[in-house]
């Protein structure tokens, strides 16, 4: 295997499959490009794959997204394997590392909306199931779009199967900011 020209680095699957995703549908392969996407399996896990890519070990340029929240920890993480920059006031922008207001998931059913979200969920067969989802009592006083995201959550692989599927529906000027800022700058 070659040594990419760049790494993506990504919390999970479904974040890696979207911005793929993504990129075919604007006529791009990563892959071909030299892009090499990784989902680091949580962002605890940053420093790690920062030192194996980054600065202090290939040497790479890096991009990637994150989750609001966890914004302490991406730059700590970043910061710990070489990039101090981090720790600046817009670190991470500036590093290439873009922030999801909750989460990609959160992301995509606000740029699509729920009604679309569902007929997505619908058109793949399984709108039953979230139907039987939103009609448990734990959730009656939920939101429509709160139902949607745990709906997304649940399951082995529906995070990453619906990444691709969502990204899919969406109309190219209606994606993320935080999915379109990173394609951007690859």
């Amino acid at each position: 295997m070659s040594t990419p020209r760049a790494v993506v680095l990504v919390e999970g699957d479904s974040d890696r499959v979207a911005l793929q995703t993504l990129a075919r549908r604007c006529g791009r392969d990563l892959a071909v490009e030299g892009v090499t996407v990784v989902a680091m399996g949580g962002i605890t896990n940053t420093r790690a794959f920062v030192s194996r890519y980054g600065p202090r070990g290939l040497g790479l340029p890096l991009a990637g997204l994150y989750d609001a929240a966890d914004e302490p920890k991406l730059r700590r993480g970043l910061a710990a394997a070489g990039l101090a920059a981090a720790l600046e006031p817009d670190g991470p922008s500036r590093l290439g590392f873009h922030g999801c207001s909750a989460d990609l998931e959160d992301e995509l059913i606000r740029a699509l909306g729920a009604d679309a979200v569902a007929a997505v969920i619908e058109a793949a067969g399984e709108g039953r199931s979230l139907r039987r989802l939103a009609a448990m009592p734990a959730q009656r006083g939920w939101t429509r779009e709160a139902v949607l995201r745990r709906y997304l959550a649940a399951g082995s692989g529906r995070k990453a199967r619906y990444a691709a599927l969502l990204v899919e529906a969406m109309e190219p000027a209606r994606v993320p900011e935080p999915l379109t800022a990173l394609l951007g700058r690859l």
